[in-house]
């Protein structure tokens, strides 16, 4: 019981991790929205957080086995074949820049158009709001996992 307590703390913990990755990548986004010129000249590109998950290895399987027989015996097929930890990663967003003709910008080309980044306000303004939610059900699960284990050391 203890462990799959443990569990769901490390599950809810990976996600709010990655929910404040995403959080981080759009406000970025938000605040570069109109960014012409970084660093290397180019706009602004959109940073997304993709999202994989890494099966446990075989050696890991074996090594949990061996070492605690009792749990093992208790997993089902299916805990085994499901991925234990995730990997985020922050990429840019290769979408084509918005070109906008203003020649009276200072950042204008020769012919008069801005390239400005590829960011869509909206969409990261529900971006954001997806992930604050998914962060607060990380938040709800974890609370109910610790009220479950305060209740059952009551008993």
């Amino acid at each position: 019981m203890a462990e799959n307590i443990f569990s769901t703390f490390s599950i809810s913990g990976q996600g709010m991790t990655v929910q404040r990755m995403k959080l981080s990548a759009t406000a970025k986004n938000i605040a570069n929205a109109n960014t012409t010129k970084g660093i290397d000249g180019k706009p602004y590109q959109r940073e997304v957080v993709v999202v994989r998950a890494i099966n446990q290895s075989p050696f890991e399987d074996q090594m949990q086995e061996q070492i605690g027989l009792q749990s093992a015996n208790i997993r089902s097929d299916m805990d085994r074949e499901s991925p234990q930890v995730i990997q985020a990663n922050v990429i840019h967003d290769n979408a084509p820049e918005r070109i906008v003709h203003d020649p009276s910008h200072p950042d204008a080309d020769a012919e008069g158009y801005v390239h400005y980044p590829n960011i869509n306000i909206v969409t990261e303004m529900v971006e954001m709001i997806t992930a604050q939610r998914a962060f607060e059900a990380n938040t709800t699960i974890i609370e109910a996992a610790k009220n479950i284990a305060r209740n059952s050391l009551e008993i």
